[in-house]
């Protein structure tokens, strides 16, 4: 049996509706929502519920043998797994975005106030750009900071652009195009690598 580790919300419903075109039907898992672990005998699949920035983690140590996560996670933190799939779900953009009057005028030995989720990517694009910026780290709500001055921009996911619209924000730059991933444990492809391989072949053929 393979275990997959996956989070709840839109990422999911748009992989239920993946693995229903591999003939693979998840959808009871969208029916309980307090159940953390499903089992499926007829596909051999186990699926754990897990926060969407826990999916590498519980992957990276064989708790899970796969997972469904976003690139931007991947890209925020150094994961030792396998990515042998970009499954084309979950696409959205991130970005830096900014009040609708701002104007990019920082003095040399100015700094780039950002309030990001991402750290580590915020910090990176603004070193690879020659900014100096300090980076804040919040967990949610992120377009309240630049409102309320407790930075200038933001470095955020957006899909639609319609959050950013509603508080006065534009987009400035974009740092990359996000979908989902799937991520395989090294240990994991290597013991049921057949049961991988074929499960990783039954996506790739539908996404």
């Amino acid at each position: 049996m393979i275990t997959i580790a996956m989070s709840r919300g839109r990422l999911f419903e748009e992989a239920v509706v993946l693995f229903n075109k591999a003939d693979i039907d998840l959808s009871k898992v969208l029916d309980d929502t307090r159940k953390l672990i499903f089992e499926f005998e007829e596909y051999q699949l186990k699926i754990l519920i897990v926060r969407p920035t826990d999916v590498p983690t519980y992957v990276e140590y064989g708790a899970a043998d796969c997972g469904i996560v976003g690139k931007d996670t991947m890209m925020e933190e150094n994961y030792n797994l396998y990515e042998p799939l970009d499954l084309g779900i979950g696409k959205c953009k991130l970005i830096v975005a900014a009040p609708n009057d701002f104007k990019m005028e920082i003095s040399p030995s100015g700094t780039l106030k950002v309030a990001t989720k991402y750290p580590k990517i915020a910090n990176n694009f603004y070193r690879q750009k020659g900014i100096r910026a300090e980076i804040m780290k919040l967990y949610g709500s992120i377009e309240l900071a630049p409102i309320v001055g407790l930075s200038d921009v933001i470095v955020d996911l957006t899909a639609t652009g319609e959050t950013l619209k509603e508080n006065k924000l534009k987009i400035i730059d974009k740092i990359a195009d996000i979908t989902a991933r799937f991520i395989v444990n090294k240990v994991s492809m290597k013991v049921k690598s057949e049961e991988v391989r074929g499960l990783i072949n039954k996506l790739k053929k539908v996404r």
